[in-house]
């Protein structure tokens, strides 16, 4: 079995409400540590969760 730490959500510019991430971190109880916001590998940021409360609630 596989233990992980955090979670690296890709295509997190596709997904317009963060649903995904909300479902991610609820499912495996680890927090999203990187977030993909383009095609590269240089368009991975440290996840910011209040970018993503702000999304979901505006």
């Amino acid at each position: 079995m596989l233990e992980f730490d955090g979670a690296i959500l890709c295509k997190l510019d596709t997904d317009a409400r963060g649903g995904a991430a909300l479902s991610i971190a609820h499912a495996t109880g680890r927090p999203i540590v990187l977030a993909g916001i383009g095609q590269g590998y240089d368009d991975l940021e440290i996840f910011n969760p209040q970018w993503l409360l702000n999304s979901i609630l505006s």
